[in-house]
């Protein structure tokens, strides 16, 4: 098969490569994917570095977001939901290859009307959505059972801000949180940026170079009220707080800005503030009940169309052809010279080799 297979650690993407490397030799609970697209991830770009939590022993294939066919199914037949031939998707290591082995709870299937460069976008960036804004955050419209009294309270539907709104998380945030009946005021950089988000459904956008005071821009726009649940992948947290409201939440996604924050822990005390983590990986290990109920609910507001791919759309298609334009592709990435979710199309490769 073709692979970007490393024996070294590199200085950065462009240094990546593609070659001929043996097929993967499927164990026995595991399918092996013809892979048709592959999905760009900042961790790769640590990855691939040396620097990432999680390293590979040398040699690997690197990667981990992927799209494809099943071509074989795992030996042990306990393991059967995906059938030879199904069209899936799914997150394992080794996913720049044309070929892939997978057990069975790294799969989903393709959502109908999806492309495989939609789902190549969807394993890792959906459910991180769904599980942060649902179940970390409640975020929720107007009505609410009070979990105490048991009676029903009126509320205003909550206002959500969230942060590095353009990239892949973001996007999906952004249609996780409407889908949800909140109101939407994402934050970006740049006018091409601005009109992403609102075409994913933002209600407001704030660019952060126009107002580097946009904590007080959110809170005009809400009406003074407040923000009820902030979205952070970035690492604002510190300002995020003067514009929440009182019993409002913020939920840590990640630090893509490379600052982690030490916060005033008054400031939470006196908004009554819940700060929550959001690591969606972890549920595998600590509350893996939990998986299948957020694939659910994510699926649901798929087929509401309410949620639609994320896929970053270059120009010229050519240029995220194939698997030497991985390179390429996590640079975009690195240079935040893209929007979504940045994916490589493999087709004609699998087509070739067919």
């Amino acid at each position: 098969m073709h692979a970007i297979q490393l024996s070294s650690i590199v200085e950065g993407p462009s240094q990546l490569t593609a070659s001929h490397v043996p097929d993967p030799i499927p164990m026995s609970n595991e399918y092996l994917v013809n892979v048709y697209a592959c999905g760009m991830n900042f961790f790769d770009l640590l990855q691939i570095r040396g620097k990432y939590q999680n390293q590979p022993t040398l040699p690997w294939i690197a990667g981990s977001e992927f799209s494809g066919v099943i071509v074989s199914v795992p030996e042990d037949r306990r393991f059967n939901k995906f059938n030879k031939g199904d069209r899936v998707f799914g997150a394992e290591q080794g996913a720049f290859a044309t070929k892939i082995s997978v057990p069975e709870t790294q799969l989903q299937k393709i959502p109908n009307g999806w492309s495989f460069q939609d789902a190549a976008a969807l394993y890792l960036t959906g459910p991180t959505s769904v599980a942060g804004l649902t179940l970390r955050a409640n975020v929720q419209k107007g009505m609410t059972i009070d979990p105490i009294v048991g009676f029903v309270d009126t509320l205003l539907d909550d206002w959500v801000l969230i942060h590095g709104a353009a990239g892949g998380v973001g996007l999906s945030a952004i249609q996780v949180a409407k889908a949800h009946g909140a109101h939407v005021i994402a934050t970006a950089t740049g006018s091409s940026n601005i009109q992403i988000c609102k075409s994913y459904g933002a209600d407001h956008v704030i660019d952060y170079l126009n107002f580097p005071k946009w904590d007080e821009e959110a809170m005009k726009i809400s009406g003074n009220h407040g923000i009820d649940v902030v979205w952070d992948t970035v690492g604002l947290v510190s300002q995020s707080l003067k514009c929440v409201a009182f019993s409002g939440r913020i939920v840590v996604v990640g630090f893509v800005g490379g600052n982690i924050e030490s916060i005033k822990a008054n400031r939470v005390l006196l908004k009554n503030i819940s700060i929550v983590g959001l690591h969606w990986g972890a549920y595998t290990k600590h509350e893996p009940d939990t998986i299948p109920k957020i694939w659910d609910r994510l699926f649901e507001i798929i087929a509401d169309k309410k949620f639609r791919s994320i896929v970053y759309q270059p120009q010229d298609t050519v240029e995220l052809e194939g698997l030497s334009t991985v390179g390429h592709a996590l640079n975009l990435l690195q240079e935040r010279a893209s929007w979504g979710k940045v994916v490589v199309n493999l087709s004609a490769e699998i087509t070739a080799n067919l």
